[in-house]
């Protein structure tokens, strides 16, 4: 798995006076947790963009005044007007122990149902996985080649290898949808077939 740089720096003091200071002055309250004493640090809020807003899973490198924690980012808590960041919680990782993190899920291929006129519709775009810290994979390739009109590859369909999938089996990653040209598209062939069937039973009578 990819890995990011943090840098940070530790607190002690709490309370939400603090915090909103904190937040003012353009540092985010996070804190590190399991396997281990709980940190407390802030971090500044434009170092934490790369990390929150993408797609991607990280495995972060913390450094806190020297102190070198290996994390990933379990919890972000977000303003519900301005979405601006508000605290951030980080999960120590312990090599020797799985660790269950959200992977995005990459489609590959061109399905056979788009090219009879269906449309590919994406519907989890990530999938909570369990793992080793050396097996976690940057994301889940899912070949979609064979995927025909009006089929949807599930959760339960996945499977790789030294992973783990705790996303329930139900969840559907894909499907291609019936759209009115492949509707047409579909009874055109039928009818073709029936109107070239009709001579044929014909002549073979005489």
């Amino acid at each position: 798995m990819k890995t990011i740089d943090l840098k940070g720096s530790s607190r002690s003091a709490l309370g939400k006076d603090n915090t909103a200071k904190l937040r003012k002055s353009g540092s985010i309250p996070c804190v590190i947790y399991g396997n281990g004493d709980n940190i407390l640090f802030a971090v500044e809020e434009s170092a934490l963009h790369p990390l929150v807003y993408t797609p991607s899973a990280y495995l972060v490198n913390i450094d806190i005044d020297g102190r070198k924690e290996v994390a990933v980012m379990r919890e972000l808590q977000f303003h519900p007007v301005s979405d601006a960041i508000l605290h951030v919680d980080f999960y120590r990782i312990d090599h020797s122990k799985p660790i269950t993190i959200d992977v995005p899920v990459t489609l590959q291929g061109s399905p056979e149902g788009v090219k009879l006129g269906g449309k590919l519709q994406q519907l989890t775009r990530k999938v909570k996985i369990s793992a080793l810290s050396q097996h976690l994979p940057d994301t889940l390739n899912v070949d979609i080649s064979a995927l025909g009109l009006g089929k949807s590859i599930f959760v339960g369909d996945l499977s790789f290898e030294n992973v783990s999938i705790l996303t329930p089996k139900s969840a559907v990653i894909c499907a291609v949808k019936m759209t009115r040209a492949a509707i047409g598209a579909a009874a055109a062939a039928a009818a073709a077939n029936t109107s070239g069937a009709a001579p044929a039973a014909a002549a073979k009578k005489k």
